[in-house]
């Protein structure tokens, strides 16, 4: 019996990974003298992202009982997820791929693709909208999966 609630519990667990994320990401950014062509996409994207992976390792880790499991059940979902954007490339042979497409990696990548000259606002909102949805909805789930977890129990 605890009176934090299922937010406290969810954010609490999740922020030492998303500084951790955070700082990674922004060390690789540096070392790799990355410059993208809108930094607050760029950023926001980025922030998305961790959220993102966060719930769905948390969906993963909610299905497992031991530590095991929960590096066993999280790789066909780090496979589909990081593994997107080169299954995209196999969409002209094999038009199933085309699904793909919507993989918040490919929209990660085609944001990181767009050049600092000549890009609009639509350049940038296509892909942060599909990355925002696919947060929001991982999110959701991973919370209404907790809520079930904790009635089970």
């Amino acid at each position: 019996m605890t009176p934090a609630t299922t937010m406290d519990v969810l954010i609490g667990k999740s922020t030492l990974v998303f500084v951790v994320s955070a700082v990674a990401l922004a060390i690789a950014t540096y070392i790799l003298g990355y410059e993208p062509a809108s930094i607050w996409a760029f950023v926001v994207a980025i922030i998305f992202s961790i959220i993102l992976y966060t719930a769905a390792g948390t969906i993963c880790g909610l299905f497992s009982k031991t530590l095991l499991e929960a590096s066993l059940s999280i790789m066909p979902v780090a496979l589909v997820f990081t593994g997107a954007p080169w299954g995209v490339l196999l969409a002209d042979d094999f038009p199933i791929f085309k699904v793909l497409e919507y993989a918040p990696s490919v929209q990660l990548v085609h944001l990181l693709d767009i050049q600092n000259i000549g890009f609009t606002t639509g350049d940038l909102l296509k892909p942060l909208l599909i990355i925002l949805t696919w947060t929001v909805v991982l999110t959701i789930v991973s919370v209404v999966l907790y809520q079930r977890r904790l009635k089970d129990k």
